[in-house]
């Protein structure tokens, strides 16, 4: 009887926090789906950077670009996934950002600490809608410029690929979430999200060879999560290898995502404990 009775309230906890999660996710739909045109000019938004890079890719010297299971890469194949990724990054990253403080400004911040969910519940739901959302959008991005410019993506790429964004996302979640808690504390989180992009992109590789770079950048590359990940995308996408050929990147991956997503908590409970002793979360 003790073991039956100890395991019920286990079990309907996750059984609340899975309903609370769906309740979040439906909330940020509906609030979503009701500025449509947000849909429509991100996508166009997102079309004219691949046909702008198109022209580009008219300048860049062909021989300069890597070869990808023994096909050297068109621009556009090389850099659309490298658009791709800085788009999945850049969105996710300022939506788990402004996520919380969305909360804050609203006014139902306080209102949710007061509830019976936790810490993490509330962070998980403030952005879950994200986490499918951005996912897909990345897919369908690549799927457009696959029809409209002619770049051949292989479908066996695609498992690949979809589990590098899986370990990429504890990386950028947790970024987000560390640039939440500077949001709690300074009231102005974000400042710092595009300079970090930038430098993470810069050094990654997404729009040109990493090995055009300096030395020490290139060198540097292959403990940039962002560097890895758009690699692998590219080798996968564009080259003809197993997924468990990617063993080594998943093992990169992986320690650096949990890193900085405990990170990111860590420091967010600290700045909603700091802010809630102070008495000054409401403000802002």
């Amino acid at each position: 009887m003790s073991a039956v009775s100890l395991s019920v309230p286990s079990e309907q906890s996750r059984f609340d926090n899975a309903r609370k999660l769906v309740a979040f996710l439906r909330r940020d739909f509906l609030i979503a789906w009701s500025y449509r045109m947000q849909f429509f000019t991100d996508a166009i938004s997102l079309a004219l950077q691949a046909f702008m890079f198109y022209f580009v890719g008219r300048l860049v010297d062909p021989s300069k670009l890597p070869s990808y299971g023994g096909t050297r890469a068109t621009y556009m194949e090389f850099v659309g996934v490298g658009i791709a990724l800085s788009a999945f990054m850049q969105v996710g990253l300022s939506h788990v950002a402004s996520a919380i403080r969305k909360e804050q400004l609203t006014g139902t911040l306080e209102s949710l600490l007061m509830t019976p969910t936790s810490t993490v519940t509330m962070q998980i739901g403030s952005v879950v809608y994200d986490l499918l959302y951005v996912p897909l959008r990345t897919a369908g991005f690549l799927a457009v410029i696959a029809v409209g410019f002619g770049v051949h993506f292989r479908a066996g790429g695609i498992l690949p690929s979809a589990a590098l964004l899986l370990l990429f996302i504890p990386f950028v979640w947790g970024l987000g979430i560390a640039s939440a808690a500077s949001a709690l504390t300074f009231r102005r989180g974000g400042a710092g999200i595009g300079f970090g992009i930038v430098l993470l992109s810069f050094g990654s590789g997404a729009y040109f060879p990493v090995q055009l770079l300096p030395h020490w950048i290139a060198a540097s590359a292959g403990w940039n999560p962002m560097a890895i990940t758009v690699n692998g995308m590219r080798i996968a996408l564009l080259g003809h290898i197993s997924l468990s050929s990617f063993a080594a990147d998943f093992a990169r991956l992986a320690p650096l995502g949990i890193i900085t997503l405990v990170v990111g908590l860590v420091l967010f409970k600290r700045a909603l404990r700091r802010e809630q002793r102070r008495g000054t979360l409401g403000l802002y």
